[in-house]
């Protein structure tokens, strides 16, 4: 069963360099995505009901890329990697290769956008 948390306005979901694994599923709510710039922070994106966060860490258990806060009060599903792994371990190992490579090559072009 997968857990519910709450954010209320400026509250950080995650924080950018953080070991931390588990997927969100926005029930409400809007998430800002910021990553540090010089000493402050610079808003990269918009995540809306509907969507998914934290996916990236969650498949290569890799820290944060960059930060997740509240813009409103926001409402999440809490999807746990156990979960995850359950489920990965029933299907083909060409699927699980395919899943990696792809996220692999995600973070890279994501470690090349300059804020």
């Amino acid at each position: 069963m997968s857990d519910t948390k709450v954010l209320k306005p400026e509250e950080f979901l995650v924080r950018e360099g953080e070991a931390s694994q588990d997927m969100y599923y926005l029930q409400s709510g809007t998430l800002a995505v910021v990553k540090r710039k010089g000493d402050g922070m610079q808003q990269i994106g918009t995540i809306y009901s509907g969507e998914i966060v934290g996916e990236m860490s969650f498949l290569d258990e890799e820290p944060r890329s960059a930060s997740v806060k509240a813009i409103s009060e926001c409402v999440l599903t809490v999807i746990p990697r156990k979960k995850f792994e359950q489920s990965m371990k029933q299907l083909p190992k060409w699927y699980q290769a395919l899943v990696h490579t792809l996220l692999d090559r995600l973070r890279k072009a994501n470690s090349r956008i300059k804020v």
